[in-house]
């Protein structure tokens, strides 16, 4: 059977707090992970954005993030909803979590090709994330290019600079 057929990607609803805030945490150490208070102000704010993987009715995983207009991600938008811009020209990645005794069996492609969609659908001009030096492989397979070491400094970790600009239409 397709694993992808016993996977449902669905947008985050404000009953999901619970759940995405303890995915969160298992995924993320305390210092990089996202609050309860976090994902509160995020589902309010950008809930298209904010997509849901489940497994027989089971939270797995999720991508979030904000739309901006900036072409790279600053630790303030993590906190300030106002970098959010319902028509900017990127979609950015603030987080993609999958719990660990369902990773590397393809969900978290799921989720940032769903993400990636949207985005196009939307007009987007592309997406930005950050990430550790041992995922800018994983990301240059969505066509992310590395833009080196991010200014962010969030967790007090080194991060890169990941973009993917959209093929023109």
């Amino acid at each position: 059977m397709d694993r992808k057929m016993d996977i449902k990607i669905r947008t985050v609803k404000p009953e999901d707090l619970d759940s995405v805030t303890a995915v969160e945490a298992e995924c993320f150490p305390e210092a990089e992970a996202a609050g309860r208070a976090d994902f509160e102000r995020r589902i309010r704010t950008f809930p298209e954005s904010f997509l849901i993987a489940e497994k027989n009715g089971q939270m797995i995983g999720f991508i979030n993030g904000c739309v901006t207009d900036e072409n790279t991600i600053c630790d303030e938008m993590y906190e300030n909803e106002s970098f959010h811009q319902e028509r900017g020209a990127y979609q950015s990645v603030f987080g993609l979590d999958v719990i660990p005794q369902e990773r590397n069996k393809g969900t978290a492609e799921l989720l940032m090709r769903a993400l990636m969609e949207r985005a196009r659908k939307a007009g987007r001009k592309g997406m930005i994330l950050t990430c550790k030096d041992r995922l800018i492989h994983y990301y240059e397979k969505f066509g992310y290019v590395n833009y080196g070491i991010s200014k962010s400094v969030h967790g007090n970790v080194v991060w890169y600079d990941m973009r993917l600009e959209f093929d023109e239409q």
